[in-house]
Order: structure tokens, then sequence, then C-alpha cells
């Protein structure tokens, strides 16, 4: 065990506590705390547990965390709390990935069936007692872009491809022969090769790099009839640039799960589109999935308290953690 004393553990999560945090609290002092008392809890504390993963307080209460060894983020992302003052620092930062990777590829695989099979459509109708013939797409033999190669990004390729769907990925760098991917384009070069592809899938980390990279200029680029699923960030999208480029019919439609602006304003067009299918930021919100966020979290507090190395370790320069690392 690190240390003589029990070790001081702040977790930022608002009024709702996480669950299962009793051999937790058993090992070490916890501090609950709300963003208002967030400076507070993070005095003397050694480990400061994010469970509110959408908070935003973490840098103006930076100057407090005169102890802070570990940061731990109850989710994939880690932009809420990526600023320069940790990125500076000697804390250790770590995320939850693995827990998102499966749910989110199976919310994928679902708005890629509900645009081809027109089920939005058909539920309509169905509310109108309106009986009407169509013909649907088929998904076998369409082509998907990736666009991230990370753990979600895998998953994603790996559920796809079942289905029949021929899959690329694009990330920072370009290669062939990928297991999870075969080709892999160069983000970078991105444009070149939207009009490829009938599905774009979104589910890049987001850095400086991928701020805005969906922008006007690589919605034009898409083919006439592709479709866009954004389940990674909301910043990763021009907003208004999408609206324009739906508008226009390219792509042709679009399944947006995150947005720059959460919730989303209720004056956005986007609500009101026929071709863009909205949810609420819960791709990845299987039932128990808050549970699971905490058990990552305890396996990796058990291995700090006992001296070994931690998992899921952010490269705080990139923004992620490393292809390989565990």
């Amino acid at each position: 065990m690190i240390g003589t004393q029990s070790p001081v553990l702040a977790v930022l999560c608002g009024d709702q506590h996480p669950p299962d945090m009793d051999s937790i609290e058993h090992a070490a002092a916890v501090r609950y705390t709300d963003e208002a008392g967030l400076k507070k809890a993070l005095h003397g504390a050694d480990i400061l547990f994010v469970y509110d993963f959408l908070s935003t307080a973490v840098p103006g209460a930076w100057e407090a965390a005169d102890k802070l060894r570990w940061l731990h983020i109850a989710s994939a992302g880690v932009d809420p709390v990526l600023f320069p003052g940790l990125r500076e620092s000697d804390v250790v930062l770590t995320n939850s990935r693995g827990v998102f990777d499966d749910a989110i590829a199976e919310y994928v695989l679902g708005v890629v069936l509900a645009f081809a099979k027109d089920f939005a459509r058909s539920r309509q109708l169905q509310q109108e007692r309106t009986w009407l013939h169509r013909e649907t797409e088929r998904i076998s033999g369409r082509r998907a872009l990736v666009v991230g190669t990370g753990p979600i990004g895998r998953s994603i390729a790996r559920l796809l491809r079942a289905a029949g769907l021929s899959v690329a990925g694009a990330g920072r760098t370009a290669r062939e022969s990928d297991p999870d991917f075969g080709v892999v384009h160069a983000s970078a070069e991105l444009t070149t090769h939207l009009g490829d592809y009938d599905y774009v899938i979104a589910v890049a980390p987001l850095t400086e790099q991928t701020k805005g990279m969906f922008d006007a200029r690589a919605f034009a680029a898409m083919k006439p009839g592709a479709r866009f699923v954004n389940v990674g960030r909301g910043e990763l999208v021009v907003t208004e640039d999408l609206i324009g480029a739906l508008r226009d019919g390219r792509p042709a439609g679009a399944a947006l799960d995150v947005f720059d602006t959460e919730p989303l304003p209720s004056d956005s067009p986007l609500w009101t589109m026929e071709n863009v299918l909205i949810s609420p930021h819960m791709s990845g919100d299987f039932i128990g999935w808050r549970n699971t966020l905490v058990e990552v979290f305890a396996a990796n507090f058990e291995r700090w308290r006992t001296g070994q190395p931690l998992r899921n370790v952010v490269d705080k320069r990139l923004g992620y953690v490393p292809s390989g690392s565990n």
C-alpha cells in the first residue's frame, strides 16, 4: 500500500453519488463533492475521481490540488479535464476506456439499419395509420469509414463488418493491413477519401487537430446519399456547416448523439429535420453502465494502493490512451 495512512479521495459527482463505493470507502477517506465544493475537496487530496464526466469545473479548482497524484475520469473522452495545468503537472490521468465500446458499436449499427430500412418513416406512417409499401436499402456491400481508430472505433468496425459492410478507418497515421479496418487513411487527408463511403462515423477523440474537422469542406466531399453518424464529440463538427449541408442533401442524413452545446437548444433546426436522428448523448449508456464505471475505477484504485501500474493511462500530449497500452 502507498503510504501508511488511508489516501484521500475526492469524488466530483454532484448530487448523484456513484454506486457500489463501499470497498473504496473502507480503504480511503472519501470526499464527495459538487462543483461548488470542489476546491475544498481537492485540498490535501491524493486522488480525484471525476464521476461527473461532463463537468468542466476541474480547471477552475486546480489551484487547490496541492497533493494530487492521480486523476481518473469516468469516460473515454478526457477533454473536460485536459487543460494546461494538468498537462504540465506530474498528475497521472486515466480514463474509463473499454466500458462503452460495444454499446456504442451497437448504437452505430442500429442507426445504419434505421437509415437503410427507413424505420423513422415507417413509424410516422404507422401513427398516421397509412399503409404505404416502399422498397428499402441493403447494408450488405455498403462502405463505411470510421474516423477514429481507438477501441470504440475498432468495435464499430468489427460489428459493421460482421453485418456485411466494407469498413475502413481514418486515424493519425495511414496504414494498410490493419486487423480491424484493413486500410486506414490519414485524418489529414480525410476530404480526399470521404466521397468513397456510404456511411461516415465520427468517433475520434477531441484534440486541437480534430476540433471542427467536419466542416463545410468535409461535408461537400461526401458522396450523394451518404449518411453521417457522430458518436464522438460534438465539437468534432461545425454545427452550422452540418445544418447547411443537410439542407443541401449532402450528407443525405445524420444520426447525432453528441453536440457542441448540450442539451441541444430547443430552437436548433436539427430537431425538425426529417433526415436527422437525435439522441441525448446516450449511445454508450447501457443498463448498469454506472456500476461498471465504478468497477473500472475500483480495480485501478486497488492497483494504485498496492503499487501496481495503473491501467488506461492517458498520454496527456496526445489526449488519449495510446494503442497497445493496458
